[in-house]
């Protein structure tokens, strides 16, 4: 699973301004889906551990 969200993450932070159509000349998207995974990875391990 974590292989897949993986994937996932990449392909939308690296293609998804094109295949969305998002426009984001500052970078406010991609930094707000950078944000959003490794806050998710935090959460993750703290509810694991």
């Amino acid at each position: 699973m974590a292989g897949l969200a993986m994937i996932l993450f990449i392909a939308l932070f690296a293609f998804g301004g094109q295949y969305f159509g998002w426009s984001d000349p500052e970078g406010h998207v991609q930094l707000a889906l950078a944000s959003s995974f490794i806050f998710g990875i935090i959460c993750g391990y703290r509810v694991k551990g």
